[in-house]
């Protein structure tokens, strides 16, 4: 949790259960209602500029999906769930941005809340939003931090009555958005798979300190991926197990698919996340080695040093009397044996195979 969702928190110390506030950052400047009324041979999408046209949706016998983008006029989300009998906690936790993924099954509606992660073409930035579903019998509501979403393709196969979107209800509608967001997770995964594939040819090649940061970077958006899809596998569970009118023997099927594919998500996660322990293990030992090669060298140079300094300084004393000093041939020969010695421990060395 970072430092402005402390202060956003902060702001509801001393505050009843259930009230109205913003726990975290204001993502854009007006709200913007959209509405998709249809069924199975006719369709609506406008936009919604006054808060009463809200209400009768909540009644009508096609499938409403109302989607709001924007959390931070509290009294226009207040009235929105005071529209749909909205329990004032379930508000709450809509306007908390950091909440974790949950669901609540109540008696008029479904309340579900996850993260939904999406790319930044222009930044290849990794954005990520948290969604509340609100699910009745013949609505759906969505609650997103701000506009722009990866919910196009839905809309898309609304429009054009592609697949079984507008032949189902409500609750296969709240299926196809959770199962575009778990699809976006596999996009994000393949992605890091990439950027780690990059790494471990960089780290054969060329290690260096840039690598360690890329690798803390993935190991923090892997970490946040598996905190988001484990609550997820619990709450598609929890719909599954229970006895729900919000969701048809028709839809269950499809819900129990989504389990499976939030297991191999998190079967993935592990994975990659051993490959980064794996690649950081490689990562030592490679620094482990260079250094063992330098170590090794810098006491190759100190061993053959070793016997040329002790001659030079037997040779290099002020004593008068030493013998060979006043030889004519003593200065050659004492090179003579320098580079001998030199040599000859080169030798010794490349036969040990030390170097």
């Amino acid at each position: 949790m970072n430092l402005r969702l402390i202060k956003s928190h902060a702001k509801k110390v001393g505050l009843p259960p259930g009230s109205s506030v913003l726990v975290g950052d204001k993502k854009t400047e007006n709200i913007e209602i959209e509405l998709f009324d249809y069924n199975q041979d006719s369709v609506t999408n406008n936009r919604i500029e006054n808060l009463d046209e809200i209400a009768p949706l909540r009644e009508s016998e096609s499938v409403s999906w109302i989607n709001i983008n924007g959390l931070h006029d509290v009294d226009t989300i207040t009235k929105i769930g005071s529209a749909f009998d909205i329990h004032p906690l379930i508000i709450e936790d809509i306007l908390n941005t950091d909440h974790r993924p949950k669901s609540e099954i109540l008696d008029r509606h479904i309340f579900i809340t996850l993260k939904m992660i999406h790319i930044e073409p222009e930044t290849d930035q990794i954005l990520i939003e948290q969604v509340s579903i609100v699910l009745g019998h013949n609505y759906v509501l969505t609650f997103q931090e701000s506009k722009g979403d990866i919910f196009d393709t839905i809309r898309d196969r609304i429009l054009h009555n592609k697949g079984r979107i507008r032949k189902f209800g409500a609750d296969y509608l709240t299926y196809a958005l959770i199962d575009t967001i778990i699809d976006t997770y596999f996009l994000i995964l393949d992605r890091l798979n990439d950027r780690l594939e990059v790494l471990e040819n960089d780290l054969i090649d060329n290690p260096d300190q840039a690598f360690i940061t890329e690798i803390q970077r993935i190991k923090r958006e892997l970490l946040f991926l598996r905190k988001s899809v484990w609550p997820l596998r619990e709450l598609i569970s929890t719909i599954t197990r229970e006895e729900t009118p919000f969701f048809t023997t028709t839809t269950i099927p499809f819900l129990r698919d989504l389990y499976d594919h939030t297991i191999q998500i998190i079967d993935t996660v592990e994975t990659m996340r051993d490959m980064i322990s794996g690649l950081l293990d490689v990562h030592l030992s490679s620094l482990g080695n260079k250094t063992n090669d330098v170590m090794k060298v810098l006491t190759i140079i100190a061993t053959i040093f070793i016997p040329l300094t002790f001659l030079a300084g037997i040779y290099g004393m002020n004593f008068e009397f030493m013998p060979e000093l006043k030889w004519h041939f003593a200065y050659p020969l004492f090179w003579g044996i320098i580079f001998i010695l030199f040599f000859g421990m080169m030798f010794y060395f490349k036969r040990k195979k030390w170097f």
